[in-house]
């Protein structure tokens, strides 16, 4: 047996690791085969734990088998966000005075007639944001792009029934309410080409986060 103050002639400092190397190779006394129990004991012990490992690896991969696969239709049938640009914008066209008709029928209810307001916010109006922080924010005074509107009227309306507006019915309800507005004029068609080129009265009050899809 070695001891720190007994390493072997020559070998400088790897003396402790030929001690334990030693030591690991050499029989006990009183317990004969000691050296190959160790071996078995061990080498068992490696394939239990590898065994565990590539089982779990395995079921990791397979995941937990919740839900289906989703395709890319059903995707697109989601991802309908607008921007700036009008990209994404679908076919269609409307006109204000589509949009009227539309806009009593499905919009009156909540908005009020003529945008005024009810049950939901005004959609015409609104101070310019010059008369301080406090000034209720309208399409008008607030809203950056035109295509917003397209996009969210689409997405959230008409309460209690999202998404079930046809496009036909979203660029009427927005030229409608532009309009409104004063930001076109009455007999102005919205569709994919002239949407994008309203220009909204608050449009330099953002910090741009995608200036590549400004229009």
């Amino acid at each position: 047996m070695c001891t720190r103050n007994e390493a072997p002639p020559h070998r400088g400092s790897a003396s402790l690791l030929d001690c334990a190397a030693a030591e690991a190779a050499a029989p006990t006394p009183g317990l004969r085969g000691n050296r190959t129990h160790f071996s078995r004991a061990s080498t068992a012990g490696a394939g239990v734990l590898i065994a565990l490992v590539l089982g779990s690896s395995a079921a990791f991969a397979q995941g937990p088998n919740l839900g289906k696969p989703i395709s890319p239709a059903e995707i697109a049938a989601w991802d309908i966000s607008i921007m700036p640009d009008g990209s994404g914008l679908p076919p269609g066209s409307g006109t204000p005075a589509q949009g009227s008709s539309v806009y009593v029928a499905k919009c009156a209810m909540c908005h009020g007639a003529s945008g005024r307001g009810g049950s939901a916010a005004a959609l015409v109006g609104g101070s310019p944001l010059t008369t301080g922080i406090d000034t209720t924010k309208t399409i008008a005074n607030f809203w950056p792009y035109a295509t917003t509107l397209f996009d969210f009227t689409r997405r959230a309306m008409p309460w209690p029934k999202p998404r079930t507006l046809a496009n036909d019915e979203v660029y009427a309800l927005t030229a409608y309410i532009l309009a409104l507005n004063k930001l076109i004029g009455e007999n102005d068609v919205m569709n994919a080409d002239t949407l994008p080129k309203v220009r909204m009265p608050n449009r330099e009050g953002f910090i741009v986060r995608f200036p590549e899809r400004m229009p």
